[in-house]
This record gives C-alpha cells, structure tokens and sequence, in this order.
C-alpha cells in the first residue's frame, strides 16, 4: 500500500543529458588541479574607476575572461588539444565558453554560450556579447546553446539517443580539436559570483583542457606592504589536462594569471 505522502513528480530536464556526459567523460580526464585565493582589492577599485570614468558597463567575471584569456595567449600549450597518441593542436584564438543561467519555464537551467578570439576583443565587446546571450529569447531548454552556433539544430537530436550512442558521438568529437573547438570551444568557465555566499572552491568536471570555477569574493584580514588590512579575496579553481602540459608550465601560467588578476590587468 501506498504511504499518504505528499510529492510531486516533474519532468526530467532534457538539457541534463549532455551534463551526464560530461561528468562521465570528464572523471576520465587526467586534470590537475589548483585552489587559488587571489587577492582583487585593486582590480575591484579599479573596475569601479573603469565604470565612472568610461560610463560603461563591465562586470567582474568578463574582466577576469580577459585576464584569464591573456594567460593563456601567453602560454598557449595550456590549452592545447591531443591529436592522436602523438600531437597536440595549439590554437592562437581563445575560444571561452561561458555558462549563463537563464530561467525558463520557472526553472533555472544554466546554458552555454562560446565567446571567440577573447584574446582579441576589447572589455566592451566581451561584455556585450555577455549580455545579449543573457537577453536572448529562449522558450524551452531544447535550445540548449545561446548565442551563434551552427550545430544547434542537431542538439535535440542527440539528446534523445540513447547514452552509450551519445558517448560514441562524444568520442569522435574529443578525437578531433578542430570540431571540438567549433563545438564548445576550448575553454571552459563557470561562475559562482552571482549565486550566493560561496565560500570555498568548486571542484568542476570537464572535456575542456582548461577550466575555472569561480566562487565567491570574500572580505578578510590580509598582509599588504607589510600591514594587516581588510583585503578581497576571490575563490578560484582551475583544472588543467595533465596529458597536455607537465606541472612546471602550469605552474608557471597559474602564476602569471595570479600576477594579471592581482595588479588589475587592462585597468
């Protein structure tokens, strides 16, 4: 007999089926990982003097796209692709995919969009790309990916098949960096800062090369020029293939991002 309890049985979000995938492919990746606290007192001031001085609108997160796309143009093997047992495709463009949560239905369902050549574009343009992918129509979660992507048609498709062809789709994708890049660019980075009081590190899984977890900025005690002050921290995780780069390199890219966030980068 059945208990008198009450529930509620909803519908399964289809969009969930490609997060499936990635959890399953991406615990097979070899990421090394990194819990960063930057300090962004400095960059924080001057965003807000970009911000009055320019009359422009630019958010935290697009700035540290910006910064995080000149790391890697200045040490692209970081996200570099394998190619075979024996190479690695390393692109100049930095193609960033973003996650914008958009509501639909009454639900939150968080969705994609791929910023290209971020290395290349000014603040503005990043965060009017930014912006018209969080303003842009979407009536059901079967659109899947924001923004310009030819391969949209076929997302409905694909997550109807069954997992275990999905997979073998995703295989033939990952084995092939030009088609990987096209489809989901070959930076991934997810963001925390407008959700809530997170106070820790995300632990992301990924098909990515490289990846960041954003989490919360948070005021604490710190040491500048040798004094305890009131300072603002950020929460970063970044994953980096180990496939592609030995530990050296990636330590010495995270440092050069750390450098770039902390002195306030194109501010």
């Amino acid at each position: 007999m059945k208990e008198n309890i009450p529930y509620v049985i909803k519908e399964f979000p289809s969009s969930r089926q490609s997060t499936f995938d990635v959890g399953y492919i991406g615990v097979r990746n070899h990421h090394m990982k990194a819990l960063l606290e930057l300090d962004v007192t400095f960059a924080r001031e001057r965003i807000k003097n970009y911000r009055n001085e320019k009359k422009e609108e630019l958010s935290f997160t697009v700035w540290i796209l910006k910064c995080i796309s000149q790391a890697i143009a200045e040490n692209k093997s970081v996200h570099a692709i394998r190619k075979g047992k024996n190479k690695l495709v390393i692109f100049d463009d930095i193609d960033i995919s973003v996650i914008v949560e958009k509501e639909i239905n009454g639900e939150k369902v968080p969705l994609p969009v791929v910023i290209r050549k971020v290395n290349e574009k000014k603040l503005s343009d990043i965060q009017l790309e930014i912006k018209s992918a969080k303003e842009q129509q979407v009536i059901s979660e079967k659109d899947y990916v924001l923004g310009e992507n030819q391969f949209k048609w076929a997302m409905s498709l694909f997550v109807a098949l069954p997992q275990f062809i999905r997979l073998l789709i995703w295989k033939l994708i990952l084995k092939n960096p030009f088609l990987l890049k096209k489809t989901a660019g070959t930076v991934v980075v997810t963001s925390l800062l407008m959700i809530g009081n997170v106070r820790g590190w995300v632990i992301p899984v990924t098909i990515h090369p490289i990846c960041f977890a954003l989490g919360s900025i948070v005021k604490k005690p710190g040491i500048f020029e040798d004094e305890i002050t009131a300072r603002e921290y950020l929460y970063m995780t970044v994953l980096i293939n180990h496939d592609v780069i030995d530990g050296a390199p990636a330590a010495r890219f995270i440092s050069r991002l750390t450098s770039l966030i902390e002195d306030g980068y194109g501010l």
